[in-house]
């Protein structure tokens, strides 16, 4: 009987779920949007059974575009949105309360006050991350802190702390497995880098009682198996697996994601390469044999400003003409965009940062707003790969680009003409979903090896540079200006 891995892609905005073959090749897609809330501003949450339901849609959809039964599902590979935050109820076995979603900046002044009592380079250390509302560790501690009566039921292991990874193992066991991947845990904030566990110090700092965290365990690696008995048997964080899908197997290998923000990651091989420059070190993945470490910078705003113009503004209909809006003019006509809606991440970091448009002119038009915001997108990345590239010491030669926003051919070769460097888009753009179906294939024995995934790879199209150094340079120093104006707008 023919077998395929299925590969479950929960993202921030939606799940994507495909069926894979033997040649790596996707048989059917499901998709289900997911719904976001704004209590307050610069507050996101998300509804943990909304998360599940749309899970469990996109698979059915998957399965029946590519006429495929559960009998002929070999393995299930898991691939999410990373430091969002869920509390379940063990004896119900549903959550507690909303999701905090990555993007809420809810915690940030907890985090000013971390950095105000110098535990910055201690956190930095241990985790290979920085005090930011980024990241799960705050989240936890205010759900403990919020809701009433969750901190003792916590310390007693009644109330579970679950990454969205955890959540879908918990929901696909039948609540018989409480586990996350290494590569998720690295994005708490409480995990330590080099010890590979949860970190006691850490856990006291933020008051997360033991007894409620996942257990934790290689990427590849059977975790459990659903209740008709496919083994789930690959677990990565979005990026991490992005990564994994584009085959960035060799240290210096590097990849850009475009979708609700752009993730920019280096593997940088089998030791952690602390960053000097504002980056994120963090676990790429991990064996039962090995473990290997990638540094990342995280722009929080990326396809998401897009998103903004048609629904916020109602300058476009959908996101395809953003492309052809933005080649309609030669420029932006002096108009620059930082889309720091949620504050500034990597390398800036920067929550107080808030979204600002400079260079407004009376001949300013709708073409030049939505150049400047898809422009804004290959800035942000300009800056997070040139402190990449310092961190490493490795000169990018190449960067391979995925994510749904890469579609578009004019931002595509922004980045090429920004990045100075040559970019190669896959044939198949969805490469998060194809890293967790790698994963998990090789856990069980479905694939060979990491040489026969390499295989799999093929390029859609290159893109070149087209713009001379002087050009360049000149974008590059407005665009910093501009970011300039946007710090720190909540203290001021």
């Amino acid at each position: 009987m023919k077998q395929y891995i299925l590969s479950i892609d929960q993202g921030t905005t939606g799940t994507t779920a495909l069926v894979v073959d033997r040649r790596g090749n996707v048989c059917g897609r499901g998709y289900a949007e997911i719904n976001q809330y704004y209590p307050q501003p610069g507050w996101v949450e998300q509804d943990p059974e909304d998360i599940w339901l749309k899970t469990l849609q996109a698979i059915e959809q998957a399965k029946t575009q590519a006429s495929v039964d559960e009998a002929k599902i070999a393995a299930i590979g898991i691939t999410n949105q990373r430091e969002t935050t869920i509390l379940i109820d063990k004896k119900t076995g549903g959550p507690i309360g909303p999701a905090i979603v990555w993007q809420c900046r809810r915690t940030a002044a907890q985090c000013d006050e971390l950095r105000r009592q110098g535990l910055e380079e201690m956190i930095r250390y241990k985790t290979g991350l920085m005090p930011d509302a980024y990241f799960s560790a705050t989240k936890l501690d205010w759900l403990l802190d919020n809701m009433e009566g969750i901190r003792p039921l916590a310390k007693q292991g009644k109330v579970l702390f679950a990454n969205v990874d955890a959540w879908l193992i918990w929901k696909l066991t039948g609540g018989k497995v409480h586990a996350t991947d290494v590569s998720n845990a690295s994005r708490t904030m409480l995990f330590n880098l080099r010890s590979l566990d949860w970190d006691r110090d850490l856990l006291k700092l933020f008051k997360v009682p033991s007894a409620m965290l996942p257990e934790v365990r290689p990427s590849s690696s059977i975790f459990g198996y659903t209740q008709s008995g496919i083994p789930i048997a690959g677990v990565a964080g979005d990026q991490q697996a992005a990564l994994f899908g584009q085959a960035c197997f060799e240290p210096g290998m590097t990849k850009i994601t475009l979708g609700t923000g752009a993730f920019v990651l280096m593997n940088t091989g089998s030791k952690p390469v602390q960053s000097k420059h504002g980056l994120i070190t963090t676990v790429a993945w991990s064996t039962k044999d090995s473990v290997e470490y990638a540094l990342e910078g995280s722009v929080f705003i990326a396809g998401a400003v897009v998103q903004w113009l048609r629904d916020g503004l109602g300058l476009i209909t959908d996101a395809k003409e953003s492309e052809r809006l933005a080649t309609e003019v030669d420029d932006t006509g002096g108009v620059y965009f930082v889309p720091a809606f949620v504050g500034l991440g990597a390398p800036h970091w920067d929550m107080q940062a808030r979204g600002t448009i400079v260079g407004l002119t009376r001949g300013t038009c709708k073409s030049h707003l939505v150049r400047a915001a898809l422009e804004s997108i290959a800035y942000q990345v300009c800056d997070v790969v040139k402190a990449m590239s310092s961190d490493s010491g490795l000169r990018i030669k190449e960067i391979r680009l995925d994510g749904g926003a890469s579609a578009n051919n004019f931002l595509a070769q922004f980045h090429a003409d920004m990045l100075n460097v040559r970019l190669s888009r896959p044939l198949y753009v969805q490469t998060t979903g194809l890293g967790a179906a790698y994963l998990a294939g090789l856990a069980i024995g479905y694939w060979k090896d990491r040489t026969e995934i390499a295989s799999f790879w093929k390029a859609n199209r290159y893109f070149v540079p087209a713009i001379e150094q002087k050009k360049r340079r000149a974008l590059y120093q407005g665009w910093h200006r501009a970011v300039k104006r946007s710090k720190r707008w909540l203290t001021q």
